[in-house]
């Protein structure tokens, strides 16, 4: 299947995290402490686990920070409770966002989210008002020039649902979540490490913005990515220039 040209934001997008490596560290942390208390902490018996570690060596974070997170969190030690809540609402244009939070205080939560959707031109929606726009679902973004063919077998065989290539060249190679694993697995032991992996929620269909509407959507995502509670932001804007 062909698809839309999506490297140039999916590289802009990375540019902007790496400049956050502190609050994703924060956020990796938490993600670690939830599943570890959820799931134990045996990588090997806990696929949450194991994708919030890979994250973590993503982010450069140290082995002894991670391995002491697990251990702080399985350990039955006194700490801060979290629970997940997830947030829907709509941007500039009306491109639908998600908002998946991590929060020890969900009144404070939902006024942090709700007052940077109003103040900066969005609004929030209710549960389900935007989520059928997207797939949970696992995803592999590979740079363009990535050998096609030799990537479509190997996902295809691993237990892959399609591989979509965009108009730049770029491939996407999308999985049930449980498959996930296998399928990067399986194309990092080929040889072909991906750009992007992860399990998310993809947008079906996206809504393109330029000029001034893409910096008001740039900046609406910036400031509820900068929110202490936030762990993901997940929106369908594709952006037709990454200087926003």
């Amino acid at each position: 299947m062909a698809g839309h040209s999506k490297w140039a934001n999916i590289q802009h997008r990375k540019g902007r995290q790496d400049e956050k490596r502190g609050k994703i560290w924060t956020r990796i942390i938490r993600e670690i402490t939830v599943s570890a208390r959820a799931g134990g902490g045996e990588l090997s018996a806990n696929p949450r686990l194991r994708l919030a570690v890979d994250k973590a060596k993503a982010a450069n974070m140290p082995a002894e920070r991670i391995k002491y997170n697990i251990d702080k969190a399985t350990g039955n030690q006194e700490g801060v409770s979290y629970e997940e809540i997830r947030y829907e609402g709509y941007g500039i244009a009306g491109a639908a966002i998600i908002v998946d939070t991590m929060t020890d205080n969900r009144v404070r939560t939902v006024a942090e989210v709700r007052h940077a959707f109003s103040k900066h031109g969005g609004n929030m929606g209710t549960e389900g008002s935007v989520a059928f726009q997207f797939k949970h679902c696992g995803q592999l973004i590979f740079a363009p020039g990535t050998p096609e063919d030799r990537v479509m077998d190997i996902a295809l065989e691993a237990g892959a649902e399609d591989v979509i290539k965009g108009d730049d060249g770029a491939l996407e190679v999308l999985t049930e979540p449980v498959n996930f694993e296998a399928v990067r697995n399986a194309l990092e032991a080929a040889g072909f490490v991906p750009a992007v992996a992860g399990v998310t929620m993809r947008a079906e269909n996206l809504v393109e913005l330029g000029g001034e509407d893409a910096l008001r959507m740039q900046r609406l995502l910036d400031v509820i990515e900068e929110l202490d509670d936030v762990q993901e932001v997940y929106h369908n804007a594709q952006f037709d220039s990454v200087t926003a």
